[in-house]
């Protein structure tokens, strides 16, 4: 497995964005893209508790995709207690896809959406929360959008995979997820992945990394904090093809599960393992 710099990029223009790196899905960090924003001065832990610490938020843990737990909340917290908790150390408790300015919609005037590319997608602005060393599993996005993620306060490692490696990656049919730990690959059990090709950084407070359009992403907290992920889409073919994963997703993958609980799981890796080994061989 080869994993290969993102580049970082200060001062990037919008005609040189879409040229390197938008029409060719190719990654990059941006070193000041939300640099006017207000929330980066403001969105501190202590700012966060002491204004809006009191509203109750939802908590997954490591088993958020188990068949008895699929997708649902661990438990509830108010939201100051669980930003002290993520100071404090490492947690397995995170938050994902928070819109939190359904609770706050005063927030929204804390940040701007970029004029980097056209296509934004305003009503979706989710932020994402989690405590040192806390992982999300190598995944693609659902909804095959470009994400641009904004981290504050803290640093975050993230590691990406173009579409393109899916097989290597053993790729769960019916769903976006694989189960290959980048940091930690069992190459007995995922020979294939020793031929990907993938991305990497480590990025830290007021910087954006761009994920283009389907392609693959692990993250990993190096410190407990949060970021912000900003939607756009330029294209109908991904709008049509995020909406046959969704339908995918609710009725096949989640329907499949509650039937077969740990028996589906189980199919969707020896298919994977299926898929892969017949890439060796080819190869």
């Amino acid at each position: 497995m080869k994993l290969i710099p993102i580049e970082r990029r200060s001062n990037l223009s919008r005609e040189e964005f879409i040229e390197n790196y938008l029409k060719p899905k190719k990654p990059v960090v941006f070193t000041d893209l939300v640099k006017d924003w207000p929330a980066l001065e403001k969105w501190t832990f202590d700012w966060l508790r002491e204004n809006h610490g009191k509203i109750e938020v939802p908590l997954f843990d490591n088993h958020v995709h188990d068949a008895k737990s699929y997708y649902k909340a661990a438990k509830t917290m108010p939201f100051g207690e669980y930003l002290s908790l993520i100071e404090k150390g490492p947690t397995d408790l995170r938050i994902f896809l928070f819109d939190i300015f359904k609770k706050v919609p005063e927030l929204a005037n804390d940040i701007r959406f970029p004029t980097i590319m056209d296509g934004f997608l305003k009503s979706y602005k989710f932020m994402f929360f989690g405590g040192q060393n806390s992982e999300v599993n190598l995944h693609y996005d659902m909804d095959c959008s470009h994400v641009f993620l904004t981290q504050f306060q803290t640093r975050k490692q993230i590691i990406l995979f173009p579409q393109e490696e899916s097989i290597n990656l053993y790729h769960h049919p019916y769903t976006v997820q694989s189960h290959v730990h980048p940091l930690k690959p069992d190459f007995e059990k995922f020979p294939a992945f020793e031929k990907a090709v993938g991305y990497e950084t480590t990025f830290g407070h007021g910087e954006t990394v761009f994920i283009p359009s389907l392609w693959w992403h692990y993250i990993k907290y190096v410190d407990g904090g949060f970021s912000l992920a900003l939607r756009a889409n330029d294209s109908i073919f991904t709008t049509v093809r995020g909406g046959w994963n969704l339908v995918r997703h609710t009725f096949v993958d989640k329907g499949m599960a509650k039937m077969l609980g740990p028996q589906w799981k189980e199919w969707k890796e020896n298919k994977a393992q299926e898929k892969a080994r017949q890439s060796l061989q080819e190869a």
